[in-house]
């Protein structure tokens, strides 16, 4: 017999308070106002020493074998059923890389030549609300929000009001800390909550986006069921998917290695095709408005050129130091640094690993890239019927 409701609640408000208290538990001081800017190093001086080293081991778990083809069908069905642990999991580990590396909006982009890093991201977040048409009256759903950057530049852009989802208790109170020094703390919102069961009443929403994020979903048909059930009749979800395209072959041991290494360096429990995102719209109510890949393109700076190590794309004085940190010898010397640290007991045993893990996933991406079969920034445009 299923649970009722009320059980059914309770049971999420006290896992709520067990995330929350291992949370500020495992970060430390930097959950603290004071420590809320704290440089990477001295961040990761504060994550509990007892904590981080079972915590990575236990996210590694969720990939009983090296070699992707030995994996059993059930192996990969209960690697999707936790889906919730390994993405929490996987953000407090690379949050604090993620930000020292790359910034507060956690995603690609495409460049123009000499655009600065920061305004190319930007231009993507604007291109997604614009061809939503987000407008300032609408009140709007971020699914994934991380620490709220494309939050708060779609919330400056559209002058709407923005509420962002997320299941991670330390991206939720730094976005609202953003949110605030920013300004936007009247019109924008964050809340702790499960995107595949989310706390929110139907027809509730005028739109909603997601931006390199349903991709930790366990199904795209339960995220996307959830993304129409809160929008109002007539509303609006945009994407960019992370997915595979036609040019892959999962009968290919090269791609497998190449998609493991994508899985298991961003917390992702299983990548699919266009086609299935596609099917998954569908199989939910959703019209689809707009498709399209914009990895697609001739651009002369490619999307995972920070990736490669290009300089090609850097405009501006910040822009190399963000690429000279992203380029493979970058993480390299980031890795070896914090091994060093651990060695000298400076941070918490882990750190090095955590890098590791990073390191695999820009590779994999990198590969995948150069291939043709994988894009970051699928982007539709749907919408429920009125």
């Amino acid at each position: 017999m299923a649970p009722s409701k009320t059980t059914s609640t309770v049971l999420v408000s006290q896992r709520h308070q067990d995330d929350l208290a291992f949370s500020k538990s495992f970060h430390g001081h930097t959950w603290d106002e004071a420590h809320h800017q704290d440089t990477f190093v001295s961040k990761l001086i504060k994550k509990d020493r007892e904590f981080q080293p079972e915590l990575v081991d236990n996210y590694l778990k969720n990939w009983k074998h090296e070699d992707p083809i030995q994996e059993t069908a059930e192996e990969k069905e209960a690697r999707q059923n936790a889906y919730r642990v390994v993405t929490n999991s996987f953000y407090d580990l690379a949050t604090d890389f993620y930000e020292y590396a790359w910034g507060t909006s956690f995603h690609f982009c495409r460049f123009y030549p000499r655009e600065p890093f920061q305004q190319a991201i930007a231009r993507h977040e604007h291109l997604l609300a614009a061809n939503m048409g987000i407008q300032p009256h609408f009140k709007v759903l971020d699914i994934g929000c991380g620490v709220g950057g494309p939050a708060r530049e779609i919330g400056h852009f559209t002058g709407a009001h923005i509420t962002g989802l997320n299941n991670n208790d330390y991206q939720i109170n730094r976005a609202r800390r953003y949110a605030v020094a920013a300004g936007l703390q009247d019109r924008s919102e964050f809340i702790k909550g499960d995107f595949m069961h989310m706390p929110v009443d139907d027809n509730t929403f005028d739109a909603c986006y997601a931006i390199e994020a349903t991709v930790h979903a366990s199904t795209l048909e339960g995220v996307y069921g959830e993304a129409y059930r809160v929008l109002k009749p007539g509303g609006v979800f945009g994407c960019y998917e992370w997915l595979m395209t036609d040019k892959y072959d999962p009968t290919n041991p090269e791609h497998l290695r190449i998609v493991r290494g994508i899985e298991l360096g961003n917390g992702i429990t299983r990548l699919v095709t266009a086609k299935e995102c596609l099917q998954a719209l569908a199989t939910v109510g959703f019209k689809v408005e707009k498709v399209t890949d914009l990895a697609e393109n001739e651009d002369k700076v490619q999307w995972y050129s920070p990736l490669q190590g290009s300089m090609q794309a850097s405009a501006a004085f910040w822009d190399y130091v963000t690429f000279l940190r992203t380029t493979t010898t970058g993480r390299a010397t980031t890795t070896y640094l914090l091994r060093t640290l651990e060695t000298l007991g400076l941070v918490a045993p882990g750190s090095a690993k955590v890098s590791g893990i990073l390191q695999t996933a820009a590779d994999s991406l990198v590969e995948a890239a150069v291939l043709g079969i994988f894009t970051p920034m699928y982007l539709f445009v749907a919408r429920k019927p009125e």
